[in-house]
Parts: C-alpha cells; sequence; structure tokens
C-alpha cells in the first residue's frame, strides 16, 4: 500500500504535537520529520518539501514585544516554503492554518491574511492544492501556559494552587485540540480517499464548538482541584465539554501528587478501602500479575483510567507520547494507593514483588473492541 507522505511545519508545537501523534497511529500516513532549523537551510528545506505529498504549515510567531518581528517572521516562513516548493519543482498540496485573528487590525493577524494570499497565489500559478482552515481558540493537553490559550494557564496554575486573576470576564468561543484535530485529518485524507476537488484553493473557517466565559472555566477547574484532586472523586463526563476539559485539566495535575494513598479501615474482620468515587458511568476490573509479570503498554487518547494496587508491590510508569521521560511510581498493597493514567500516556504496571499482584481497575467507558481507544507502545523505548 502506497503511503500518503505528510510534513508538518510547526511540528513541535501544540496543534502540530496533537496532530502527528494522530497521524502515527494510521497505517496509510508516512509522517515526514520537521525541524525548525529547515527553515534557515536552504538544502534541508527543499528536501522537505520534495519528499511530501502534504504540507500542513502550522510554524508561526504568536507573540513578541515587537510586533513588527511577528509579522515579517511569519510573511518569511511562507515566502521560504513557497521558493523551496519552486526550486525543486514539486507541488504539495499545503495546508494552512489560519486564524481568527486575521479579520482584527493587527500585526499577527494581518500576517496570516497575506500568508494565506501568498499561498493561494503559488498555488493559482503552480496548479497545486491549497487549504487555508481558519482556526478558533484552541484548548487540550499540554498547551503552554501564558502562550497557547487561557485554558492552559487556568489549568496549570489551579493545578499547582497558584493564584488565578480573571482580566476580562467575556465569552470565550472554543475548540478542543481532538475535534480541531478531526478536521485536519479530514483535509488530509481528502488525497487518499480520491475527493474531487474544483478548485485549486480552498477555505475552511472552522467555528468554535463550545461557548463559556472565563469566569465559569475557572469554576470548573476549581472543582475539579477540590473533587479530584483533593478527594479523588471523577466528575461527571458525559458532556463533552467538560469531559475535554477535566482530560485538560488532568495532564497539568504535577507528577509528585502520585501515587495517592488511600484510607483504609480497619477492625476484627479485616480492611475496606474505597477505590474510587465518581459522578459518571464506567466499568471496574480487577487483574492478578505473577512476579516479573508487566501488563499494559498502551495508551488511551480519551479516557480517564485509574490503577488502584491493593495487594502486592508494583512498579507503575508512565511516558507521555512523543518523549523519552519515563516517570516511575513505586505501590505497595501494605498502603494500598492508586495512580491515575492522563490521556496521550503510554502506561504499564509491573509486579516487582513476590507474590501475586492484585491491581483493581477503574475506566470511564466500558471496553468496545470495535472502538477501544487503546493503542500499544512500549513505556520504554528499547
Amino acid at each position: 500500500m502506497k503511503k500518503l507522505k505528510v510534513g508538518i511545519t510547526g511540528q513541535a508545537g501544540f496543534v502540530g504535537y496533537h496532530l502527528s501523534t494522530t497521524l502515527s497511529l494510521r497505517d496509510d500516513i508516512e509522517l515526514v520529520d520537521f525541524k525548525r532549523s529547515f527553515f534557515e537551510d536552504t538544502e534541508k528545506l527543499g528536501d522537505f518539501v520534495a519528499s511530501c505529498d502534504t504540507i500542513v504549515h502550522l510554524a508561526a510567531m504568536n507573540r513578541h514585544e515587537d510586533a513588527n518581528v511577528i509579522y515579517e517572521t511569519n510573511i518569511g516562513l511562507v515566502k521560504r516554503l513557497i521558493e523551496a516548493c519552486d526550486s525543486r519543482n514539486v507541488a504539495p498540496h499545503i495546508i494552512f492554518s489560519s486564524s481568527s485573528q486575521e479579520s482584527k487590525d493587527n500585526l499577527y493577524g494581518k500576517s496570516k491574511k497575506e500568508g494565506k494570499l501568498l499561498f493561494a497565489g503559488w498555488s493559482k500559478r503552480s496548479t497545486a492544492q491549497f487549504s487555508s482552515l481558519t482556526i478558533p481558540n484552541v484548548f487540550g493537553p499540554f498547551g503552554k501556559p501564558n502562550y497557547n490559550s487561557v485554558v492552559a494557564t487556568f489549568c496549570h496554575k489551579v493545578a499547582h494552587d497558584e493564584e488565578t486573576t480573571i482580566i476580562n470576564d467575556g465569552e470565550v468561543g472554543l475548540i478542543y485540540i481532538n475535534e480541531l484535530v478531526a478536521v485536519f485529518m479530514d483535509v488530509i485524507l481528502q488525497n487518499i480517499r480520491g475527493d474531487k476537488i474544483d478548485d485549486h484553493s480552498y477555505e475552511v473557517n472552522i467555528p468554535p464548538n463550545h461557548f463559556k466565559k472565563v469566569s465559569e472555566l475557572l469554576r470548573l477547574l476549581k472543582q475539579y482541584r477540590k473533587d479530584y484532586m483533593n478527594g479523588g472523586i471523577f466528575p461527571s463526563l458525559e458532556d463533552p465539554f467538560e469531559k475535554a476539559l477535566f482530560n485538560t485539566f488532568r495532564c497539568y495535575v504535577p507528577e509528585d501528587h502520585y501515587p495517592v494513598k488511600f484510607t483504609k479501615h480497619t477492625d476484627p474482620r479485616g480492611s475496606f478501602v474505597e477505590i474510587a468515587r465518581t459522578q459518571t458511568s464506567g466499568q471496574f476490573s480487577f487483574s492478578t500479575t505473577v512476579p516479573g509479570i508487566t501488563r499494559g503498554n498502551h495508551f488511551h487518547t480519551r479516557k480517564a483510567e485509574r490503577f488502584a494496587v491493593i495487594r502486592g508491590k508494583a512498579k507503575i510508569q508512565l511516558r507521555r507520547i512523543g518523549t523519552d521521560k519515563v516517570i516511575n511510581y513505586i505501590l505497595d498493597g501494605n498502603e494500598p494507593a492508586y495512580v491515575d493514567m492522563p490521556i496521550w500516556y503510554t502506561h504499564n504496571i509491573i509486579n516487582i514483588g513476590d507474590e501475586e499482584l492484585i491491581t483493581l481497575f477503574w475506566i470511564n467507558e466500558p471496553y468496545n473492541p470495535e472502538d477501544a481507544d487503546t493503542y500499544f507502545e512500549d513505556v520504554e523505548n528499547k
């Protein structure tokens, strides 16, 4: 099977990370690696554009004390991509991430608007396909606080118990990163599906899917800290926005929050431990594991999951997809404790004791083999 070769400028950024990791799950797509330094190396940039069937241009400067630098940088990146395509005589499908800011009177918006026009002109004379996606405010896991969105800033501050301030309590139109990636995927996959495109150049104005006041966002996040971080209680995950916001918040919980020890009630009959209290549906299960055996080595993109060790000794390992850092937690059934699995973290559990390990699991969705949201990848890259 011939694979569609897709390259992403800005691959290491917030949207680029989520798009590239999602594309990497498909067998019909080959990711062409991109590094920011390619923009300063004519040969490497030429090699990159010549290797791609589709290029998603996400690289851009969003913030700088001098707005002129933002404008000149972003226009310069567009021109270099076009020059590289011309020099190699290639015409890949270019997908450009524009912004709702392009209709506003600022140099960042102007750079997006003019960049789109430059690509459209190149598309017309080269007969290449060009798609412009105008993007609203985006939120999701791993956004950079004080940079990507108010959600990223508030998630970080609330999770770390820092002071938060609302400057303007207006209503914000938002799209969750998974929803945005689905739109990008649909445009990218046109070439695989063989869709007939009437025009070489077209625009997609992506509307926000959620509208929330800033104070409501902060109220929900503070509730998550109180109930989830301080009380171990999972909120209701029935509402799509609140599930997305909760999964985003969980990725800002400090590493040293875990493992969380349970309260163990003991009397002459034995002991009792409450494993999970939830305001949502889900599936409870348990496993036994013999010494030396590893379970897991997979990750989820939307599910919330808790591992609770109640007997034996275990090591739980997590690693965020696309990174090398492995987080290790040691749990002992003599002091029952749990670790929750953030989305996009591959995880496992290893019996490191001399006796049988008993682990209880809670996950917010019963397992469905037709839509498992379970992707296998070893925590430790060997």
